[in-house]
């Protein structure tokens, strides 16, 4: 069961920029920047609705190991809760405009919403560093491999939010916002799926 849980949220991180991308393509548009972010597609698809919930719920029902494993992918799914419940601003709508579920105006709602964003990674980026990576008193040669893969996408996340706040800082192009989130999410999504034990030769071998 638990492995079917972990599998279940790292198949979700994976597939949540590509179906957010696709079901926006196909959508009826009015801009071209639609494309910049998968938080930009909250406004012409469901999919990172329908995506990204279902996983912050799993996040969030998630029963770990210790207590610390349960508070991290508890906050980790309450934050991205945030990040559906405060949309980001958009430059096809004019200011001041209510957006979410608090109908707050898209200014005030995309601060709340960049807050979110960035816990979130930072939660699920501490969950690979520190939860995933435990071992008991034996450490197998497998065991020292996944923890090596968890550790570049916990160490990879974080490096991805500080390119993230350089990007921003130095006005790069918009759409580079939907190459990092593309990537941390893939990272994400990987490290979950190698702890739910989806790839056999990452696994140990039942004496």
């Amino acid at each position: 069961m638990y492995l079917r849980i972990r599998n279940l949220c790292g198949i979700l991180g994976v597939i949540l920029p590509w179906l957010a991308l696709f079901s926006a393509g196909i959508a009826e548009r009015h801009n071209g920047e639609w494309w910049w972010s998968i938080s930009a597609t909250y406004y012409v698809s469901p999919a990172l609705v329908g995506v990204l919930v279902p996983a912050c719920i799993v996040l969030i029902s998630y029963i770990g190991y210790d207590w610390t494993d349960n508070l991290i992918t508890t906050l980790s799914g309450l934050f991205g809760l945030g990040i559906v419940l405060f949309p980001c601003a958009v430059s096809w709508k004019e200011p001041g405009t209510p957006v979410g579920f608090f109908q707050l105006p898209m200014e005030a709602s995309n601060i709340l919403h960049t807050v979110f964003a960035c816990l979130f990674f930072l939660t699920i980026a501490l969950n690979s560093l520190l939860q995933f990576t435990k071992h008991g008193a034996v450490m197998t040669e497998r065991k020292i491999l996944r923890n090596k893969i968890y550790r570049i996408c916990g160490y990879g996340m974080l490096g991805l939010m500080a390119v993230f706040a350089v990007a921003k800082i130095l006005g790069a192009p918009g759409w580079t916002v939907m190459v990092v989130e593309i990537l941390l999410l893939h990272l994400f999504g990987f490290a979950w799926l190698v702890k739910g034990e989806a790839f056999p030769f990452l696994n140990d071998i039942e004496e």
